[in-house]
C-alpha cells in the first residue's frame, strides 16, 4: 500500500495520471482519511501543537506526522512559529473550494427533491380523489 504522502505526490506531479493534479483533486485524497479530518475538526478551535493534535489518537508521533505533512502538502494546514513551538493552524481556502465545487451538487439534489415532493403530492391527491368516489 502506497503511503499517504506518496498519493499526494503522484497527484500534485502528473496530470495525466488518473486524479488529475488539481488543487481539488490534492484536497479530497488529504481529506479522505478520518484520522486528518478529526485533526482538521480539532484545528477549527484554534492553533495546535503537535502533542496537543495526538493526544486523541492511539498511534505514534510518526504516523501523526505523516498525517499533518499531507494535510501540509494539501494546503489545509500551516505551521507556525512561537518561540520553540510549532503550532499547526487551519486553511480553510482548499475547503472552501471543496464547498464551491460541491454547490452544483447540491442544487442538483434541492431540485430531484423537489420533483420527488411534487410527485408525491400528486399521489396523495390522485389517491385522496380516488377515495372520495367509493
Amino acid at each position: 500500500m502506497k503511503s499517504p504522502n506518496a498519493r499526494i505526490r503522484r497527484l500534485k506531479g502528473n496530470g495525466t495520471r488518473r486524479g488529475g493534479n488539481d488543487r481539488l483533486s490534492i484536497t479530497f485524497a488529504a481529506l479522505a482519511d478520518p484520522t486528518r479530518r478529526a485533526i482538521l475538526a480539532r484545528l477549527t478551535s484554534g492553533e495546535a501543537t503537535v502533542k496537543e493534535l495526538s493526544e486523541p489518537f492511539d498511534m505514534s508521533g510518526p504516523a501523526i506526522s505523516k498525517h499533518l505533512r499531507v494535510l501540509e502538502q494539501a494546503g489545509l494546514i500551516a505551521q507556525g512559529r512561537d518561540a520553540q513551538w510549532r503550532p499547526r493552524r487551519l486553511e480553510a481556502t482548499p475547503l472552501k473550494e471543496v464547498a464551491e465545487w460541491t454547490e452544483g451538487y447540491r442544487r442538483f439534489w434541492d431540485a430531484s427533491y423537489k420533483r420527488l415532493d411534487n410527485y408525491l403530492q400528486h399521489l396523495k391527491e390522485k389517491e385522496k380523489s380516488h377515495a372520495r368516489r367509493r
